[in-house]
């Protein structure tokens, strides 16, 4: 499992990933799950989570297309918009699904799914933010639904639900994100540090701060530490139940 998360902000797009692959006792790993593409006239990052070999191969598939590129093989900048980027690379995850599952008769729905979170910006158009599934279509994020998670979703969500602001500064939703994950990994082994976090400012055309959060880095407990201390204040202010 893993979590992945994508802010789309007033000022920007902000990005966070676990790296953690295996989870148990004595069998952990990490791996990478954001990957950014960009050439000056876009800006292109995704995020993955689900089956390692399905997420590794659809990367793998959009860098050989950026090698060379052709009709048949068309890369993903250069596109005149995300949307075109976000149909290229659906249609991508959906086949390299219904490859790795072809002929697997026994094999689960789910075996080789994958969710991804795509975002970025081309330029003469807004930055936009899709999340894909495995089917290889997708939703986008607007007002009224601004960010996407994948993976591990459930523990996160509640302070992104309640703090979220498109106006906050990326360092607000980056301390924001910080708690999202504290959250999750604190109830779930199978999300853990290091991070990575990736910011990107709107018409840049290219990656902004680009960050791994290792698993001492003092930000990250400071904030939570300062998270845990704050909700054991509040909780204690609460007025006590009549029994």
């Amino acid at each position: 499992m893993t979590y992945c998360v994508a802010l789309r902000l007033d000022r920007g797009l902000v990005f966070m990933s676990d790296t953690r692959t295996n989870a148990g006792v004595d069998n952990i790993s990490s791996c990478r799950k954001m990957f950014n593409w960009s050439d000056g006239e876009s800006s292109i990052t995704l995020l993955t989570a689900g089956n390692l070999a399905t997420t590794q191969a659809v990367v793998s598939l959009i860098n050989e297309r950026l090698k060379s590129p052709g009709e048949r093989s068309p890369s993903i900048l250069g596109q005149p918009s995300m949307f075109v980027v976000a149909r290229m690379v659906g249609d991508l995850l959906k086949e390299e699904i219904a490859r790795a599952g072809a002929g697997q008769m026994n094999a689960d729905a789910g075996t080789f799914g994958a969710t991804l979170i795509l975002g970025g910006q081309v330029r003469g158009s807004a930055p936009r933010l899709f999340l894909i599934y495995p089917e290889g279509n997708f939703i986008e994020a607007g007002d009224d639904m601004p960010w996407f998670q994948s993976g591990e979703t459930k523990y996160g969500r509640p302070i992104l639900v309640r703090a979220f602001d498109p106006a906050m500064s990326f360092a607000a939703a980056v301390k924001l994100l910080m708690v999202s994950y504290d959250s999750t990994i604190k109830a779930n082994l199978s999300v853990g540090l290091p991070l990575d976090l990736q910011i990107y400012e709107t018409d840049s055309f290219q990656p902004g701060k680009t960050l791994r959060i290792e698993a001492d880095d003092p930000q990250y407990h400071a904030i939570s530490e300062g998270w845990s201390e704050a909700l054991r204040a509040a909780f204690e202010q609460l007025p006590d139940v009549e029994l």
